[in-house]
């Protein structure tokens, strides 16, 4: 039966976090989008016990009206760091504005993803502001099926949840001591209105019980899992580059 120490999992988290300014940018601030959702919050309560608040700074980027900005405010008080509020519609609607100009046909996905590519240029200009180094919060459930888009939420400079679960995050975050609130708000991107799990077809729950112990009862679910995973995957690997012989 699978376990996990949440005690033991934050300490490692936290120090790995320290080896990696240390051999990185000692001097170096960390900088990271906080949405307010258990993943930014954990990364960056994770970043604070690792670094001090001093050197933690977050960078809001709404699209417009955000409903829940709130949380990732909270979030922000909570900790007692510094933060941004960088409004994202006037570049999303600038580069929407220009593509529409054009003969292309805006497909779904490209509107969808131009968000969250345009949120981690913000990150990474403000890092580069104020000397940083850029967190990515993604986790492991999220890559496992390719939630996540690329050159946007998936890049950074390091990332400390990659390797944990949706449950596992959520256990981190309880142990640091986060809000409630922030640790079991229901995961979604703030843009296309529904939640992560409402997209996907399946509940985190049963995907991390798949990725951790191998059981999934229904078998649609599960094949709809591994049809993901094997679908995303190059989200996770380094470009292909030619070989000259």
């Amino acid at each position: 039966m699978y376990s996990f120490d949440a005690k033991k999992a934050t300490e490692g988290a936290v120090n790995w976090i320290k080896e990696f300014f240390k051999e990185n940018g000692p001097d170096c601030n960390a900088v990271l989008g906080i949405s307010g959702g258990k993943d930014s919050s954990v990364t960056a309560a994770l970043l604070v016990k690792a670094l001090g608040k001093e050197r933690v700074i977050g960078v809001l980027m709404p699209k417009g009206e955000q409903p829940d900005i709130d949380m990732a405010r909270l979030l922000v008080n909570h900790l007692g760091i510094k933060s941004y509020e960088i409004n994202i519609k006037d570049a999303v609607c600038g580069i929407e504005n220009e593509i529409s100009k054009t003969d292309l046909e805006f497909s779904t996905m490209a509107k969808t993803n131009l968000p969250p590519r345009i949120r981690m240029a913000t990150v990474y200009a403000v890092s580069q502001c104020v000397n940083g180094r850029v967190a990515n919060t993604c986790n492991m459930s999220e890559d496992w099926v390719g939630y996540s888009t690329r050159y946007g939420d998936s890049v950074g400079d390091f990332s400390p949840l990659s390797n944990f679960t949706v449950t596992e995050v959520k256990e981190i975050g309880r142990y640091l001591g986060l809000p409630n609130e922030l640790v079991d708000k229901a995961p979604a991107d703030g843009l296309c209105g529904k939640t992560d799990e409402d997209n996907l077809g399946f509940t985190y729950a049963v995907l991390d019980k798949y990725i951790r112990e191998g059981i999934c009862e229904d078998e649609k679910t599960k094949e709809r899992i591994d049809m993901l995973h094997k679908k995303n995957l190059f989200k996770l690997q380094y470009m292909p580059c030619y070989k000259p012989e």
